[in-house]
């Protein structure tokens, strides 16, 4: 790129360095601001602001709705003695038992530990965690080790927008 050579070869060494500093800082600090800008499009079209401020019983009735606009059959475990589930989805060929957690900070792993507890209890052929927030690394782990889903914000805001969508047509 001759424009280029011409426009570094009359910067002084000064002017390089600033010049070479400034990509080094204000690049990425500006994709994280693109970042953070499509993040929060994304939770101002998915309504995940409404999700982090209501109870964990009204997350599991928005799971509820949530899942029935998938083609889930939804069956709401009770509220206590639920064995780890809070729903028992099935699709027809397959049950799976998802523990949903609305939480302000990252899902621990006592929430696997429970919903893999219920897939036993329930002979479910999957399990699953949901949550508003995100996960711990060893929740990730021992997730991973049994075969738990684990569906986090981002996952969770792309259902959402997905079911809004599919309402709004």
């Amino acid at each position: 790129m001759p424009g280029f050579e011409l426009f570094w070869n009359v910067l002084t060494a000064d002017l390089r360095v600033t010049f070479f500093l400034f990509l080094l800082f204000a690049v990425p600090i500006g994709i994280r601001l693109a970042k953070e800008i499509i993040d929060l499009r994304m939770i101002r079209r998915s309504g995940m602001a409404d999700i982090d401020v209501m109870s964990g019983v009204m997350f599991d009735v928005y799971l509820r709705e949530l899942f029935s606009s998938q083609g889930y059959k939804v069956q709401q475990t009770p509220a206590r003695g639920d064995y780890g589930a809070d729903l028992i989805l099935s699709d027809g060929k397959k049950h799976i038992a998802v523990q949903a957690k609305r939480y302000k900070k990252n899902v621990g792993v006592k929430a696997v530990q429970e919903v893999s507890s219920a897939k036993a209890y329930y002979k479910a052929d999957e399990a699953w965690v949901v949550t508003n927030a995100d996960y711990t690394a060893n929740a990730k782990n021992l997730a991973a080790s049994n075969q738990i889903r684990l569906i986090g914000r981002v996952e969770l805001m792309k259902m959402m927008i997905a079911m809004n969508e599919k309402q709004a047509q």
